[in-house]
């Protein structure tokens, strides 16, 4: 039997060739019967025959669209670096018997870290502090006081992986924890020490309202400038988790009239951010280029969680995190991991 092929997207590399993220544990994959390399070309869509080169593919960016997998005979896994996947196109992967899996593991904890950075530094008025004292603005400290968070309401919208985590690194800090999810009922966060709310009386009562579902159809614009207009005026909203699911241009007029008190943006949309996008002027929102949960933690953490998915197709064994596991139930799928089943 020939050897099990991982293709890896380029975009891993920076543009020496080396890896730009670290280690992110390939060498996992050094094993005798398999094979890895990266991708010849970067390509924002992965084309049908590069696609069907692989048995799997590890995939940071790029789209894998129906086009990518129509007719993929020989690709069985996108294991995805990260947990978003709307860059994949699911159904498709599923009608062409390709398992989609992603890294919750990974990004849990940074991804968690990355909001509470944000209500911090939005609540200390670090960056209007810092740019205080770079312009010799010594005694305007005076005008800027921040919000202690003892006592106040931290509202999150999405009770999954990064939403439970959220609540757990910012358990020492005394705050209020609310949630809203529509998947997860209201026993079921009372055992997280949350109270249920539902989505509008959170963002009313919210002091800090974080942003951590999942991107889908019911999701877009979710915060649209009726719900933006429930917010308090010393309010902050805080998005790590997709751009689209706030109307950023509701957000922008929100920001400009002060109507809330400010907001921390690790997505956009579109991303990249036009450079002249009005948002980028104001001064009560912090900025990040989708970029803030980038550690060598997160890096780690998904590295392995994508190489081990990788290694349990290889084995024929399902990945644990598999997106689409209906696929695990057709012909055409059963037959790909009888086939590797003695590969490692």
């Amino acid at each position: 039997m020939s050897k099990f092929r991982v293709g890896i997207t380029r975009d891993f590399l920076s543009a020496d060739g080396t890896l730009g993220y670290g280690d992110i544990g390939l060498a996992l994959l050094d094993q005798p019967n398999v094979e890895r390399e990266f991708l010849l070309s970067s390509e924002m869509e992965i084309s049908p025959a590069v696609a069907d080169a692989y048995d799997a593919l590890l995939v940071l960016a790029p789209r894998v669209s129906e086009r990518t997998l129509a007719g993929c005979r020989r690709l069985g896994l996108v294991a995805r670096f990260g947990v978003g996947y709307d860059t994949v196109d699911v159904p498709a992967c599923t009608r062409n018997d390709v398992l989609l899996s992603i890294t919750p593991d990974g990004v849990r904890r940074p991804v968690a870290v990355s909001a509470l950075t944000l209500i911090l530094a939005l609540s200390h008025k670090l960056l209007i502090k810092d740019k205080l004292i770079r312009a010799g603005r010594w005694s305007d400290k005076l005008d800027h006081l921040g919000m202690g968070l003892t006592g106040r309401t931290l509202g999150v919208i999405g009770l999954g992986n990064i939403g439970r985590e959220v609540f757990r690194v910012a358990l020492p800090l005394g705050m209020r924890h609310v949630g809203h999810d529509p998947f997860v009922a209201a026993d079921q966060a009372t055992a997280m020490g949350v109270q249920w709310l539902e989505l509008d009386r959170l963002l009313a009562e919210a002091d800090f309202v974080v942003i951590c579902c999942a991107l889908t159809a019911t999701t877009r614009r979710l915060i649209d400038a009726r719900r933006l207009a429930l917010m308090k005026p010393t309010a902050y909203l805080i998005n790590v988790a997709r751009g689209p699911i706030v109307d950023q241009a509701a957000l922008t007029a929100v920001l400009k009239e002060r109507r809330i008190a400010g907001a921390g943006l690790d997505v956009f949309d579109p991303e990249p951010i036009d450079p002249r996008d009005p948002l980028l002027a104001l001064d009560n929102v912090i900025l990040s280029p989708h970029a803030l949960c980038w550690t060598d933690e997160c890096f780690a953490g998904n590295g392995r969680s994508a190489c081990e998915a990788i290694l349990d197709y290889a084995a024929g064994r399902p990945p644990r995190h598999v997106v689409n596991r209906e696929v695990l139930d057709r012909p055409g799928m059963q037959a790909k991991l009888k086939r590797f089943a003695t590969i490692v």
